[in-house]
């Protein structure tokens, strides 16, 4: 299994939470949404999913993904 945290713009409130993670969900990826240091940290296994993959259903609901977290 694969980590990553995404820094993602637009996210304001707890629907934005649910909108993520279920999107991510459908890919299979385990996430957590911090509304407060907007972010979302991934666990997924990289033979199945890609970082791309992950930010284009993120931004597939309308936030922005504008780059990993250090």
């Amino acid at each position: 299994m694969k980590s990553i945290v995404l820094n993602v713009e637009g996210m304001s409130c707890q629907h934005c939470v649910k909108s993520v993670r279920e999107a991510l969900d459908a890919l299979g990826v385990a996430s957590t949404v911090n509304l407060e240091q907007k972010t979302v940290s991934a666990e997924f296994d990289e033979t199945q999913v890609s970082v791309g993959d992950i930010s284009a259903a993120i931004e597939d609901q309308g936030y922005d993904v504008i780059g990993s977290a250090v």
